[in-house]
């Protein structure tokens, strides 16, 4: 009796450790990871008849991670989890709510899917401004306080947020009505390209996969490019960057996008070696100290003139590069209604910020380079 029960035990065993094997043999043939080469906040799994998109890092120190299982048209979706969130792709209709997701739509060309902004006079492409006074794309209100009722008139197939913390009542109130919120993180990714490289989380949403992997590696090639010419520099000019508000001295930490920019443009960052990826908060007398003789300024905070930056502090006229004149801003070019070129382009173009700061610190190596977001300050 022993014998028999310890043979059925023994065939129910290899049966049990067969059949897991051909389940994870089919996984492993049906699935293929989209490994991002930059970018460290989403995630891309494609599997056999649907893609899985997962957002590691929607808003800061976020211990949660979100899915959502994109399908096409006819996927019978009873055979995925009924928890999952589910949106059919390629999606027609859109609201995304940061400038910065603006640049995305039209490298992509589905600029015209966008029917709901938030604060549209920050918007300043050219392009999607015309969709705007036509009236194709609503306005929304506030970012942090959607009009919902408008947003559920519109009924998008999907609202890509941007979000602080995880309590957002516009967002929970449009989800109960059936319209999906993806939360963006692309603004908290840590190198220039990581940033541009959420291009790929439109390209999926739009079925564009594709498109956007050959956009992205036309930029990375473009970024690679100028960082080499950069590199062959005889000189390499000493850099401050930022200013003061209340007192308090605010500037790129030396782990952060921007002082990897100012590497890759083979500049002398002065608070290059310093921990942090965001900014620094320093005191007028330290930053004095260590900067008071740097040959560029780079990035003076909101100030479009060397005038308005006297009056709001005359201790800035103690640093050479002010009395050199030697001061760059992106402050100076906006678009049509006030919006900053720089904050809403210059994530998804890494590659022209880079250009900009190169002719900026070493204008023999681009000569024929136009700036696109920096101006010299008069």
């Amino acid at each position: 009796m022993k014998l028999y029960k310890y043979i059925i035990f023994s065939l129910l065993f290899s049966l049990l450790v067969n059949c897991n094997s051909k389940v994870k043999k089919q996984i492993l043939i049906s699935e293929t990871n989209t490994l991002n080469k930059y970018a460290k906040g989403f995630d891309i799994q494609k599997f056999e008849k649907y893609i899985k998109l997962t957002i590691k890092t929607p808003y800061p120190n976020s211990n949660k991670q979100f899915e959502y299982i994109l399908v096409r048209e006819n996927f019978d979706i009873s055979t995925l989890p009924k928890s999952s969130i589910i949106i059919q792709i390629p999606i027609k209709k859109t609201v995304v709510t940061s400038t910065t997701h603006i640049p995305m739509l039209e490298l992509l060309g589905v600029e015209s899917s966008l029917v709901g902004f938030p604060n549209t006079k920050y918007i300043s492409s050219e392009k999607t401004r015309k969709l705007i006074e036509n009236g194709t794309i609503r306005e929304l209100g506030m970012d942090s306080s959607l009009n919902t009722e408008i947003v559920i008139d519109l009924n998008p197939d999907v609202i890509i947020g941007f979000a602080m913390n995880a309590g957002n009542k516009s967002f929970e109130t449009v989800e109960r009505a059936g319209i999906p919120v993806i939360i963006n993180g692309d603004w908290l990714e840590e190198t220039p390209l990581g940033r541009a490289e959420w291009l790929k989380f439109f390209g999926a949403l739009y079925d564009m996969e594709h498109k956007a992997d050959s956009i992205f590696k036309t930029i990375e090639d473009e970024y690679n490019k100028a960082k080499k010419i950069a590199s062959k520099a005889s000189t390499k000019p000493t850099i401050l960057s930022g200013a003061m508000f209340k007192d308090v001295w605010n500037l790129p930490a030396g782990e952060s996008f921007v002082s990897q920019f100012l590497n890759d443009a083979n500049t002398d960052y002065l608070w290059k070696n310093t921990k942090g990826k965001g900014s620094l908060q320093l005191n007028f007398e330290n930053v004095l100290d260590k900067a008071q003789h740097a040959d560029i300024w780079i990035a003076p905070g909101y100030f479009e003139s060397k005038e308005q930056m006297l009056g709001s502090s005359s201790h800035y006229a103690e640093f050479n590069s002010f009395k050199t004149s030697n001061i760059y801003t992106f402050a100076i070019k906006k678009g049509k209604t006030g919006g900053v070129i720089y904050f809403e382009l210059a994530p998804a173009r890494p590659d022209l910020v880079l250009k900009d700061i190169i002719k900026i610190a070493h204008p023999e190596l681009l000569k024929n380079h136009e700036f696109n977001f920096f101006e010299k300050m008069e």
